[in-house]
This record gives structure tokens, C-alpha cells and sequence, in this order.
């Protein structure tokens, strides 16, 4: 059967906190819209248990604010489509086509919203336990390990929350850090070093893991003399980066070396009508307040396209 075309203003694709921005503006705007989100609305929003730097809250979780956006978007007439997966996309001609599993969309303009996933950490046995002892979310898997020790690779803010949402749960949680020092924000680092159930091992590396099936232990090197030593742990949660959810755009966006798409201060990218926003842009700083920015700027700078593209009609 062929799939059915639907056309369309304006495509969003990805459901976090850039593409649902972008989504309450589009609909204040009463373009014919649509978001596209093939996992939960949120993104890694989702995956934070607590947030103290957003505006207008001084703590909230992260599936709170995440349900608060994507109400707020719904209640302004945006139209979400979650868990249809797009199957390819061409943004060749004027008209930009994304093919899904259930239909064909034409938009006159895109916004990507992609975001970023979790990057895997570089350690022979990752694959063996994936789930297995090793995780990349800690609200989502920090349960299972109740009374146990569990170690955090990763030196940035995200390493540090979820070191200290992890004492909910550990006996003992170790930190293990190739560098002396942190990248994170002051209050996190202060919060890390003065809490008495967290461990922390500067100028060590993660080489590996063992276990039968699961991990048992942790094998780390010291990045200044090369010892490789063992360390009893349960199980071991990485954030060392994340990965931008691009390979399906490489075609026609320029991006970067490590797959950033790279636009202007418009959000616009190389190709006209199609737009960037979020974790999934170039840019220096990736926090949740940078992407509602980045996901309001390219609503508004998509408007104004379409609103030309109308006048040429």
C-alpha cells in the first residue's frame, strides 16, 4: 500500500526541549505544523531527576518540566505524532520530504531537533554489558543497584547529578576521573567532594570491566604512572559525552567532525527552510535554558520563511 501524503508548514523533528519550544511557537504562529518524536517527549530532560538552573523554578524534576512543555504545546493546538520513526528524508528541492513508517510529510520548512544520545564508553566489554552493570542513565537504572557500589565515569555537570542522585540508591558511589579536576558547575563539584558516600579517584581511567553476567569489577589505569589496578563495583554509569543525532541529515547539512549541524545566530543551516536547534547544533554551551533559546529562534526565523513562501504563492 502506498503511504498516505500529508503537507504541511512546518516539520519539527525530535520532541525535547528545542523542538517542543519551537512547537509552542509555531502554534501561537497557527502554522500547519507538525512534531515528530519517535521515543518520549522530553529527551534527556527525562533522564535528569532534579533541575535547579531553569528559570521560574527553583527545583523541579525533569519529567515534570518535560510534561509541563509538552502540555503547554498541546493546549496551543500543536500536533504530536510520537513513535513513528522517520525512515529517510530529502531536503534536495523547495519542498522538504520526510518519509515514516506511516506517511510521507512535504513541509515548506524543517526544524531539527534531533538532539544528542548518550556516547558509549570506549571499553572493550561495553557491548557484553550493556544492562548488564553498565548503564548511561541513572534515574532510569539507579534502582536496581540498592546498597550496592557503583562507579560514574565522567568529569562534567552530568557526571557529577547523577554521582549525587545515585547516593539514593548506592552504598557507595566512586567517581572516576581521567583528569585532577572538573568541568561542572561549582555548587556540583562542592556537593560532590563534601558528600561522605561519594568517593572520588582523580587521574584514573576506565580500561574495562569484568564479571560473569554482570559486572564485578572495574579495571582502571592511572593516567599519570600507567598502573592498572582492579576495583570492586556493581556497576558502572558513563557520561563522557553524548552523540548528535544527525547521520540521517549528513546528506544535505553541513556538519561538523564530530556531527554537529552548523548554522548562523538564525538557527539556519546551509540548506534554506531548514533549520537547527538544541544539542544536535554547533555551539558551546548545551544546557536546557540554550535550547529553548536556539528552539525560539528557529520557530521564529522558520515563521518568517514560510510566511515569504506564502507571498510567492
Amino acid at each position: 500500500m502506498s503511504k498516505e501524503i500529508k503537507n504541511i508548514e512546518l516539520m519539527i523533528i525530535g520532541g525535547g526541549p528545542a523542538g517542543l519550544t519551537s512547537a509552542i511557537y509555531a502554534s501561537r504562529a497557527k502554522l500547519e505544523m507538525m512534531l515528530l518524536e519517535n521515543q518520549i517527549l522530553g529527551g534527556q530532560v527525562r533522564n535528569s531527576y532534579t533541575i535547579e538552573n531553569y528559570p521560574g523554578f527553583k527545583k523541579i524534576t525533569g519529567p515534570e518540566l518535560a510534561d509541563l512543555m509538552q502540555q503547554q504545546a498541546e493546549e496551543l493546538g500543536a500536533t504530536i505524532d510520537e513513535f513513528d520513526s522517520i525512515e529517510t528524508v530529502d531536503f534536495s528541492a523547495n519542498e522538504k520530504v520526510i518519509e515514516t513508517e506511516e506517511y510521507i510529510y512535504k513541509a515548506k520548512a524543517v526544524i531539527v531537533a534531533t538532539g544528542a544520545s548518550p556516547k558509549k564508553l570506549p571499553i572493550p566489554s561495553e557491548n557484553e554489558f550493556a544492562g548488564k552493570g553498565i548503564h548511561y542513565c541513572a534515574v532510569c537504572d539507579g534502582a536496581m543497584y540498592e546498597g550496592k557500589v557503583i562507579a560514574v565515569v565522567g568529569g562534567g555537570n552530568s557526571a557529577l547529578e547523577e554521582a549525587i542522585f545515585l547516593t539514593k540508591f548506592a552504598s557507595k558511589v566512586i567517581m572516576i576521573r581521567r583528569h585532577n579536576y572538573f568541568n561542572g558547575e561549582k555548587a556540583n563539584i562542592d556537593e560532590v567532594m563534601n558528600n561522605p558516600k561519594i568517593e572520588v579517584m582523580f587521574n584514573e581511567d576506565i580500561v574495562d570491566v569484568k564479571g560473569a553476567a554482570f559486572v564485578e569489577k572495574a579495571i582502571i589505569k592511572n593516567s599519570k604512572t600507567n598502573e592498572e589496578k582492579e576495583i570492586e563495583v556493581d556497576a558502572v554509569f558513563g557520561f563522557v559525552g553524548t552523540v548528535p543525532m544527525t547521520d540521517m541529515f549528513k546528506e544535505y547539512l553541513n556538519i561538523t567532525s564530530s556531527g554537529y549541524i552548523i548554522t548562523n545566530e538564525n538557527m539556519q543551516t546551509n540548506v534554506d527552510g531548514v533549520y537547527a536547534a538544541g544539542d544536535v547544533r554547533e555551539k558551546q554551551f548545551r544546557q536546557i535554558t540554550t535550547a529553548v533559546a536556539d528552539g525560539t529562534i528557529a520557530a521564529l526565523s522558520a515563521e518568517k520563511y514560510i510566511v515569504e513562501q506564502r507571498r510567492e504563492i
